[in-house]
């Protein structure tokens, strides 16, 4: 391969919408990736909750070079194994009757959205603050943060916010319009913000009593990150809608929009080129049996991690908080050297806003792993020394 400035050449030809660390990742495996000057970090990024069993799983490695070998994407004109046999799977686990497959996050929150204006014939959505559901027109409609939203305004009318946690502000917003509400069962892009025991139950019985639709964006909370294959399964609720991507595929680009048997589309409401296509398919049905084999060690792991970060004597810490494997730890105030320092030491994490530590490494982690971050974290929360 040629030979660059791997910085300059980003700059020159990429589209300058991520801040980027300095270094060049190569390669990974398990919770480690490697950068092209050989030094070695423990992933708590996991490629933001996208690769739940490791990088470079051995296992879905073979699954994905068979599926290539054979097929890859013949379109949705035709009938194929592995889209139909991800589907009854997700069926299965979810409770609910139907799958439309895209790319992405976004474009499950979009295939969403249309879903609930057209079956129920009404344009109100009502979304919640601070809440994140994508950057694509709908998606961002959707979504809470101003600073994403104001360059491309105006943008879908119709959508309401209010804030999470709130039945009663939930409520105040219902009209006659109303299609369905929108939401996170965990807010991820917010800072790992779990709401009030019981919320999710009354948002349900909510929606039923109005006959709204209910649409819940397990995108980051989904795939077993808290424990359950689906964040909602903590609880006794039946959502309408279900959206769904980041680590269904251990990293290859999948979305799927699941929705009860009456909310379901025609032929030409909606579609997508690559949606469901074999390889990425494959690689679902595979990643999905082996989350299964570890979904009894999430939560375990999560207490134990949650336990760690507790115990570290530092007064910038304000709170922890999480479940199973989706974990914040917030400061008291903002340190913007804080990721730096960390990957300094061979640690990878995501600083939220300055101030909010959030954790979505692979489901696989060990508890030395664990360890490992938190002697790292102590150090730099405690000792502030970034050179060992």
């Amino acid at each position: 391969m040629e030979q660059f400035d791997y910085i300059e050449t980003e700059k020159k030809y990429l589209m300058q919408t991520y801040k980027r660390s300095s270094f060049v990742l190569e390669h990974g495996k398990g919770s480690y990736v490697w950068d092209t000057n050989g030094n070695k970090y423990l992933d708590m990024i996991g490629g933001v909750a996208t690769c739940s069993i490791g990088h470079s799983n051995p296992t879905l490695v073979k699954a994905i070079f068979r599926q290539a070998e054979k097929l890859i994407n013949a379109s949705n004109l035709f009938y194929t194994e592995p889209q139909l046999a991800l589907a009854k799977k997700l069926s299965e686990i979810s409770g609910l009757d139907k799958c439309f497959f895209s790319n992405s996050g976004s474009e499950a929150v979009e295939a969403a959205i249309k879903l609930a204006k057209k079956v129920t014939k009404k344009s109100k959505i009502i979304a919640m603050k601070n809440g994140f559901h994508g950057r694509t027109l709908g998606s961002l409609s959707a979504t809470w943060k101003e600073s994403y939203k104001a360059p491309f305004s105006p943008l879908i009318p119709g959508f309401e916010h209010v804030d999470y946690g709130d039945i009663d502000a939930l409520q105040s917003q219902i009209s006659e319009d109303t299609a369905a509400v929108i939401l996170e069962p965990i807010q991820g892009e917010a800072g790992v913000i779990v709401p009030p025991p019981g919320y999710l139950k009354k948002v349900e019985e909510l929606c039923k009593k109005n006959n709204i639709l209910l649409i819940l964006d397990e995108i980051q909370t989904g795939n077993g990150r808290t424990g359950k294959y689906f964040c909602f399964q903590h609880e006794d609720i039946s959502p309408d809608i279900i959206t769904l991507a980041k680590g269904i595929a251990n990293g290859l680009p999948i979305g799927v929009t699941l929705s009860k048997r009456s909310i379901n589309f025609n032929p030409g409401d909606h579609g997508s080129t690559f949606g469901g296509n074999s390889l990425c398919c494959a690689a679902a049905l595979k990643t999905i049996e082996l989350i299964e084999n570890i979904l009894l060690d999430v939560e375990p792991k999560g207490n134990y991690f949650m336990s760690k970060l507790n115990s570290i004597k530092s007064d910038n810490i304000k709170e922890v908080r999480g479940k199973g494997l989706m974990v914040a730890l917030e400061l008291n105030k903002k340190d913007k050297s804080i990721a730096e320092k960390c990957a300094k030491k061979g640690l990878l994490i995501n600083c939220i806003d300055e101030k909010i530590l959030r954790f979505l490494p692979p489901l696989t982690i060990t508890q030395n792993e664990i360890d490992f971050c938190i002697t790292v974290l102590e150090s730099v929360l405690v000792g502030g020394d970034s050179d060992d």
